[in-house]
């Protein structure tokens, strides 16, 4: 019985929300449609503001993959990722992954095809592409479309955050899933 709530309650979570949201809107006298409108043109405008930075890091992702700069950078990088416990094999996810979240899933797709899903390595590369962040990318598009200019400690804080991310990921497969 309980199993079957629990994979039922999420198929509910959503309507249950927007009910509750509306009806929260009726009691308290909102004139929910016209708000909905208006946050809907507010959402289109940033889209529109959003755009050139989201072309810019789409580019950026491009040119660092096909230039040879990442392989390199991986080269480079493997003996202290091996000592740190990160399979040299998921280095190309660990490196896309701040860039880009599409670029991360395609490069987690070609390990899972690779070496298997239930492999140490595809089990790692999945838990790190949810143990981190597209810092970069949140950065560059959200930071630039409010017009931010100084992102001060952002940057560096985001960039430790993923990396400790990325090793805590390749030790927690190894304790708890075996590897």
């Amino acid at each position: 019985m309980f199993p079957k709530i629990i994979n039922t309650l999420p198929q509910w979570a959503v309507p249950c929300f927007i009910i509750f949201i509306i009806s929260y809107g009726y009691i308290k006298k909102v004139k929910i449609y016209e708000v909905f409108i208006e946050g809907a043109a507010e959402g289109f405008a940033t889209a529109v503001k959003v755009i050139p930075y989201l072309i810019a890091v789409l580019v950026s992702v491009g040119i660092f993959r096909a230039s040879g700069a990442m392989d390199f950078l991986i080269t480079f990088i493997t003996p202290f990722a091996n000592f740190l416990g990160i399979p040299s094999e998921a280095l190309p996810m660990a490196l896309i992954r701040p860039l880009s979240g599409a670029g991360a899933q395609g490069i987690m797709t070609e390990i899972f095809k690779t070496y298997g899903p239930d492999s140490f390595i595809g089990k790692v590369a999945a838990t790190m592409n949810g143990a981190t962040d597209t810092t970069l990318y949140i950065i560059a598009l959200y930071f630039g479309s409010i017009g931010v200019k100084n992102t001060r400690h952002a940057l560096l804080s985001g960039l430790i955050a993923d990396i400790v991310g990325l090793i805590v990921a390749a030790h927690a497969v190894r304790i708890l899933l075996g590897g």
